[in-house]
């Protein structure tokens, strides 16, 4: 076998795997518009970008016919592979979406990381822990202890606001009233320009929600903020669109 053939199987054998990792993060970990406005795009990449170099480059550098120690060769490339790629997806599983927030006036995307243990431990059941199966959401509400509400706007000058505190999490449909009466009318973001206009009419004509029956909001997350249409009365979100929420779209 020559060092092209054995590179050429390696090479396709890493673009299996890689569509295997992309599938996860692109429909479970990170769904949708998600994948770019939490960082997703950039980070799997990088790491399609080291797996599929990493083996392939390697094998065709050190593949030799009949070579002596052969084998060994191709086994240190095969574990560097998937040391490359075990750290990759761990970052990656790390920054995932766990929670999108209704928090005041939007929904926030909260990452696995941005959340801590001690936390995560007094909140209730559900919130405990960072769902592998995708983003839950969830309703964050002030305490209405004063000690703890302005313990939070302290934190929140830091960076840790409300939505990362899950022991204040409570079920988001069953506050679905509050998140709806924030909810905005999509005429009003269609008004904006021609653009908005024009992605607006097209999200419209492929929803099968009336339009009085819609609303949106600002979507905060990692990388950029998106705006998340939600239906009236239970806030159910159905769909996105790849809107700047505060001053519309981006040239």
């Amino acid at each position: 076998m020559s060092r092209w053939k054995a590179a050429s199987i390696h090479l396709a054998i890493s673009l299996l795997l890689a569509l295997a990792v992309g599938s996860l993060l692109f429909f479970v970990w990170y769904p949708g518009p998600l994948f770019a406005a939490s960082g997703g795009d950039r980070l799997v990449v990088i790491l399609i970008g080291i797996d599929i170099v990493i083996g392939p480059l390697l094998t065709l550098v050190v593949f030799r016919s009949g070579k002596r120690g052969l084998k060994f060769d191709l086994a240190v490339i095969a574990v560097l592979q998937m040391a490359a790629l075990l750290y990759g997806l761990n970052v990656i599983s790390a920054a995932r979406p766990a929670f999108l927030v209704f928090t005041v006036d939007r929904l926030v995307a909260v990452s696995a990381n941005q959340l801590e243990d001690a936390d995560l431990k007094l909140a209730p059941a559900g919130f405990d822990r960072a769902p592998w199966s995708g983003p839950r959401m969830a309703f964050a509400h002030m305490p209405e202890d004063r000690d703890t509400a302005e313990a939070i706007m302290f934190t929140a000058l830091r960076g840790k606001d409300l939505e990362r505190y899950p022991q204040h999490y409570q079920d988001y449909a069953a506050n679905a009233a509050a998140v709806v009466a924030r909810a905005k009318p999509m005429a009003e973001l269609a008004a904006r320009d021609a653009a908005a206009s024009a992605r607006v009419q097209r999200f419209l004509a492929r929803s099968r929600v009336a339009e009085v029956d819609m609303g949106w909001l600002p979507l905060v997350a990692r990388s950029k903020d998106i705006v998340a249409v939600v239906r009236r009365p239970d806030a159910a979100i159905v769909g996105y669109l790849d809107l700047d929420p505060w001053h519309g779209p981006k040239p």
